[in-house]
């Protein structure tokens, strides 16, 4: 649900929405009402998704019902429900969130992302789809005998 500015004008003639203000303070936000309003439109028609890949020895997600489980090698399993209009889809390690919302779609997202987030020296964890995740070397034994020895 979203509300429009008190200065802000939205009308709807032959199929257009158009967007307009009279005060010169919120001329800024035309753009940004347009977006929204573009965003949402678009979430009805099409719907919003946002895809994770889940990389890791023995990290597993399913989908029982209207919740999310997932195994991310913590003592205890996950499980996060989603909220009115969202919808998980798992297939091959690959987590779906999808729905009209696209504030909700990308929130919920980045909650389970967070959960176990990409680690850069094993690439393990979540990481949204074509995301890329340089790995880093790690740490290097000294060439040579060790500094304190002599």
């Amino acid at each position: 649900m979203w509300t429009t500015p008190y200065e802000m004008v939205v009308e709807v003639n032959n199929g257009k929405v158009f967007v307009s203000s009279q005060a010169l303070e919120v001329d800024n936000l035309l753009g940004l009402t347009r977006s929204l309003l573009f965003n949402m439109v678009k979430g009805v028609d099409e719907g919003w998704t946002k895809t994770l890949e889940l990389n890791g020895t023995g990290y597993r997600a399913n989908v029982a019902g209207n919740s999310l489980n997932l195994a991310l090698g913590f003592s205890h399993p996950v499980v996060i429900e989603a909220p009115k209009g969202i919808a998980f889809v798992v297939k091959e390690n690959k987590i779906t969130v999808s729905g009209s919302d696209k504030s909700l779609v990308g929130e919920i997202a980045a909650k389970i992302r967070s959960l176990r987030p990409v680690d850069p020296y094993k690439a393990k964890g979540f990481k949204y789809e074509g995301e890329v995740v340089i790995k880093k070397a790690g740490k290097a034994a000294k060439a040579g005998a060790t500094a304190g020895a002599k």
